[in-house]
């Protein structure tokens, strides 16, 4: 694993930003989507890949697109950004009603990167620990699903969560609605790494990602 980058202070425009949200007024925040899925269901109908690790994979591609979303605190407090960020994913292991936490390395290829997390996918569905491959890397964030269930809000509680920045996302039961599918997304993001600005922008490069997935049959 890569080691952070340190943010350099003296240049970044979010400086008094990130003091503020993380020092003087520790907070973080929730959004919930709908984003149409239309196209990527349609793209997955024709191919042998599995929706959960493609949905996984839209999202860590546009995660690694921008520093705020791999961001990291270093030993003496500093802002850094980590080089890679990796998804760790739940899995359901439905006999015994629980789920493992599974992590996988992100690849820009989503071919490669589905073929690599595919096994560990169909393992983890009988794991019988929380964390069978061992407890994710520090340069990860985290992925769930709820496929039993729709919603339009979900929020976590987090104990010292206000230490946490890297993002947290939760994918929901699709919906249709007007001949479109609809797939419910929340975001928990801290304010000290991301304003409303860069999350909107990374909710609507989601959504252009999944309105053109040739990318699914590549």
């Amino acid at each position: 694993m890569r080691q952070p980058v340190p943010v350099d202070l003296a240049t970044w425009p979010r400086r008094e930003h990130f003091e503020h949200y993380w020092r003087m007024s520790p907070c973080s925040y929730a959004m919930t989507v709908e984003l149409d899925v239309t196209a990527f269901v349609e793209a997955l109908g024709r191919s042998e890949r599995k929706t959960y690790l493609a949905q996984i994979w839209a999202i860590a591609n546009v995660v690694n697109r921008h520093d705020e979303f791999r961001m990291t605190i270093t030993d003496d407090g500093s802002p850094a950004i980590w080089p890679v960020s990796d998804p760790a994913f739940t899995v359901f292991n439905a006999a015994r009603e629980t789920f493992a936490c599974v992590p996988v390395a992100y690849d820009a290829d989503f071919g490669a990167f589905h073929d690599a997390a595919a096994p560990l996918l169909q393992a983890a569905a009988s794991a019988e620990t929380f964390f069978p491959l061992g407890a994710p890397s520090p340069n990860s964030f985290d992925v769930s699903s709820l496929p039993w269930t729709s919603f339009t809000g979900f929020t976590l509680q987090i104990e010292g969560g206000l230490r946490h920045l890297a993002p947290i996302f939760t994918l929901g039961r699709y919906v249709e609605r007007e001949g479109r599918t609809l797939l419910p997304l929340a975001i928990q993001i801290h304010h000290a790494a991301a304003d409303g600005f860069h999350t909107s922008r990374l909710v609507n490069e989601l959504q252009e990602l999944l309105s053109d997935p040739a990318w699914v049959t590549a």
